[in-house]
């Protein structure tokens, strides 16, 4: 977290989110119209409780194209990406959303993440040409949907990504600059637009075991053809070599029950209500249309046809990992 709360939780409706999302609205009194309108690229969504680093000097991109799990020695300004710090086992520690402005690496990173990074970052920094900064007291992110026609004017810096942009505003300008961009959405309505994508978030889709293969982030975060990263032999050995021994799913829940299973409700057969533990819920929401869904992590080898119990609720598996 920020440690401050945003200016727009003073908006009409604003319902303080809880837990690792606190210091933003959850939503602003109507979940199901904030998605809609979200999904028709209208809105916003205030991300200012995300942490902000950035990074500068001539040697930024090269330095860290040896960490990171992308390739990123030559990103062209402008063209956003993500990224991943690894353990040496391969586990994954950190994730960032980034862009280069052509002078500085914009970075925005879960809640309260950005100090264990620092730390990190300027422990590797050796004689590297570079400097790392907590940019987050300074800087907010907003999310804008795709299709929105608002104009990213007086942004630091704007992430431009399929499913929208990644605004960074200065902070102190955020309550003014969010009364042109249209409604708000609070995150709630965000989070269950991103389970539908199937988006892994650090902290809710992984753990302390989490390797890339296990929620697809070997799609958007991991350049296979690079090495010279803390990790890369877990991560080479097993896309060649072997199979994740875990997997992201997306699960229909059914709608009949009226509370939505937490972060962490185990996942077993319901075939099998009492028999051993499959996995668990990782992040779960109510959807504008598809009604209750959730993502989970599960064993490998759970068939992909088979009915399930996410705690009590009954849940249909949709692949998104392959077996």
């Amino acid at each position: 977290m920020t440690g401050t709360k945003s200016p727009l939780l003073a908006l009409p409706g604003a319902v303080p989110a809880e837990g690792p999302d606190e210091g933003v609205a959850a939503h602003y009194g109507d979940i199901f119209r904030e998605q809609r309108r979200l999904a028709a690229g209208e809105g916003f969504v205030d991300l200012s409780h995300r942490g902000v680093v950035t990074v500068t000097g001539e040697d930024r991109l090269s330095w860290l194209h040896l960490l990171l799990t992308q390739h990123v020695s030559q990103l062209p300004p402008q063209q956003a990406t993500e990224a991943l710090i690894l353990s040496p086992h391969g586990h994954v520690e950190h994730a960032l959303y980034l862009v280069d402005d052509g002078s500085t690496v914009w970075a925005h990173v879960e809640p309260g993440t950005q100090q264990a990074l620092i730390a990190y970052l300027e422990s590797m920094k050796f004689f590297y040409r570079v400097e790392v900064t907590d940019a987050t007291a300074d800087y907010a992110v907003v999310h804008l949907p795709a299709g929105s026609t608002v104009s990213p004017e007086g942004a630091a810096a704007v992430r431009e990504l399929p499913y929208g942009r990644e605004l960074f505003v200065p902070r102190a300008e955020l309550d003014k600059r969010a009364a042109g961009y249209g409604p708000a959405a609070g995150i709630w309505a965000y989070e269950a637009l991103r389970i539908e994508a199937h988006r892994p978030r650090l902290g809710f889709e992984t753990d302390h075991r989490t390797i890339p293969h296990e929620v697809d982030w070997l799609t958007t975060a991991v350049h296979l053809q690079k090495g010279c990263y803390r990790g890369q032999e877990t991560v080479a050995r097993v896309h060649n070599l072997g199979r994740p021994p875990r997997r992201l799913v997306f699960l229909h829940l059914d709608g009949l029950e009226e509370t939505l299973p937490p972060h962490g409700t185990e996942i077993r057969l319901a075939s099998d209500p009492d028999g051993r533990a499959l996995g668990f819920v990782t992040s779960s929401a109510r959807h504008h249309e598809l009604g209750p869904i959730a993502l989970a992590i599960v064993k490998r080898n759970v068939p992909v046809d088979v009915p399930l119990l996410a705690g009590t609720v009954p849940a249909a598996q949709e692949v998104v990992v392959p077996q």
